[in-house]
């Protein structure tokens, strides 16, 4: 089937998706964006993503130009035009069509692009023997100059910390802060697990509070892990037990290897373990039946609390 993208109220075929170089996301990275799921042919956690994207947009003063149900249904036709049932979808809001300079007072009109399609962020190996990275020489930008909340069109200075670590031969890097803690990969939070203890940088701590990051959180407290957000040193990640990633494409993938030098001997810890399966069960089985009677921002429901820590 030829893939169809949703740009501005219309499904145009892949091959005739434009974007007019005068628009200023392709100009400056003016806009916001959002990367979600679709699972069993329900959008994992619809409403917090597009809530997020609402707050992203409303952060840098963009105005959008349609409300979260007209968003809503504009994916789910959308995803019915492509006939998929379990994808990646990416939504972008640009600031719109505007004269060269990088003010947007003569962008008049917003435009919107859905795209939806299959997606495979890291080989699917890297699953299970878990994956190396490296600590980035790249700092994450201070969310006094441009709040890590938002998820923004310009991703340069996450694109720079990847070029390390494809120079390096791995395939992420994790980023410090401007006060030299632990805050996040390129497009993907972290996790570790130390004496049994799961622990992940703050939220204050310039990272985006990720979706999926929430979900484990909850997961991992629904299966009686004690979770602690606390700064991270880079020491800190070294001596980890464990640890691991997760992102909406990423789902939750092991890291193994850090700046060479192995985590927990080199193997998927059990913590890890645990979680990549409860997040598997949540997100294709419990997310999928619950949403129909909840809606699809529903949190992690009482009734499946037994279930999860059984397969926990």
């Amino acid at each position: 089937m030829e893939k169809l993208i949703w740009i501005d109220g219309e499904l145009v075929k892949r091959q005739d998706a434009r974007l007019n170089v005068f628009d200023h996301g392709l100009l400056y990275g003016d806009g916001v964006f959002e990367g979600i799921r679709q699972y069993n042919e329900r959008v994992f956690r619809e409403q917090d993503h597009l809530q997020r994207l609402m707050d992203s947009a409303h952060a840098i003063r963009l105005n959008v130009p349609y409300t979260s149900e007209q968003i809503s249904q504009a994916m789910a036709k959308t995803l019915q035009a492509n006939g998929l049932k379990d994808s990646y979808i990416r939504l972008l809001i640009t600031r719109g069509i505007g004269p060269l300079g990088v003010s947007p007072v003569g962008c008049k009109q917003p435009s919107m692009i859905i795209i939806a399609d299959a997606i495979e962020l890291y080989p699917a190996e890297l699953y299970h023997s878990g994956m190396a990275i490296i600590i980035a020489k790249t700092i994450r930008t201070p969310s006094a100059a441009l709040p890590a909340r938002v998820k923004s069109l310009n991703y340069l200075n996450n694109i720079m910390a990847k070029w390390e670590a494809i120079e390096a031969g791995v395939s992420e890097a994790v980023m410090r802060n401007h006060k030299g803690f632990i805050c996040e990969c390129t497009a993907v939070n972290i996790f570790i697990v130390k004496n049994g203890e799961l622990l992940t940088p703050p939220d204050d701590s310039d990272i985006l509070l990720g979706i999926t990051r929430a979900v484990v959180i909850e997961l991992a407290q629904v299966a009686g892990i004690k979770v602690r957000k606390q700064n991270i040193t880079p020491e800190d990640l070294l001596a980890a037990d464990e640890c691991f990633l997760t992102g909406t494409g990423a789902e939750v993938v092991p890291v193994t290897s850090v700046d060479k030098q192995k985590i927990g001997g080199g193997k998927v810890g059990p913590v890890t373990q645990q979680l990549m399966e409860a997040f598997h069960q949540y997100a294709r089985e419990t997310e999928a039946r619950t949403s129909k009677n909840s809606g699809s921002g529903a949190q992690v429901p009482p009734v499946h609390q037994d279930i999860l820590r059984r397969r926990c």
